[in-house]
C-alpha cells in the first residue's frame, strides 16, 4: 500500500488522470494488479495498492522492490508512506 502526495493535481480530474496513467504503467511494466484503495475524494493525495502473486518469495521481494524504485523515480508525486505485507 502506497500513500502518495500529488503536487501536480489541482482537481479530482487531474488526480484521476495521474492515477490511471500510473496504474496502466505499473500493470504493463511489472505485470502486477493495482487499485486505488483509499483517499478517493482528496485531490492532492492517493492511496494505491499493488499486488504480486508468486510461489517464490524471492521473486515477490524483487518485484516489489522494483515497483518501489519505479514509484520513487516518477516525478508526478511523492511517496509519503508505504508498507509491504506478505501472505504465505
Amino acid at each position: 500500500m502506497f500513500k502518495l502526495y500529488l503536487a501536480e493535481a489541482f482537481s479530482l480530474k487531474d488526480k484521476r488522470q495521474i492515477i490511471k496513467s500510473l496504474n496502466e504503467r505499473l500493470r504493463n511494466r511489472f505485470n502486477v494488479s493495482v487499485a486505488e484503495t483509499g483517499l478517493n475524494d482528496i485531490w492532492k493525495n492517493a492511496q494505491i495498492s499493488v499486488v504480486c502473486v508468486s510461489n517464490d518469495s524471492i521473486n515477490v521481494d524483487s518485484m516489489l522492490s522494483k515497483v518501489v524504485n519505479f514509484l520513487e523515480n516518477d516525478g508526478r508525486f511523492i511517496i509519503e508512506d508505504y508498507s509491504i505485507e506478505k501472505i504465505h
